[in-house]
């Protein structure tokens, strides 16, 4: 189910997580701006949702992609 994950590039995967979990460096990370918005229950529009959705699947693809190659040695 998750052999396409195994298929993704390591250093490519990797660097559009970090491009992604920081962009825009000012004046806070979207992707921390969301965590903190969800947290506090401040996440109720839409494109603050997509936001978070597209700011922290690559991190999480990142997360997987390692945790399987883990897993498989």
């Amino acid at each position: 189910m998750f052999n396409w994950i195994d298929k993704l590039p390591l250093k490519a995967l990797f660097v559009v997580a970090v491009f992604f979990a920081l962009a825009p460096l000012q004046p806070e990370p979207h992707l921390i701006e969301k965590l903190r918005m969800l947290f506090e229950g401040a996440l109720t529009r839409p494109i603050d949702i997509f936001d978070l959705f597209m700011h922290g699947l690559p991190t999480v693809l990142l997360a997987i992609r390692l945790i399987r190659m883990q897993l498989n040695k």
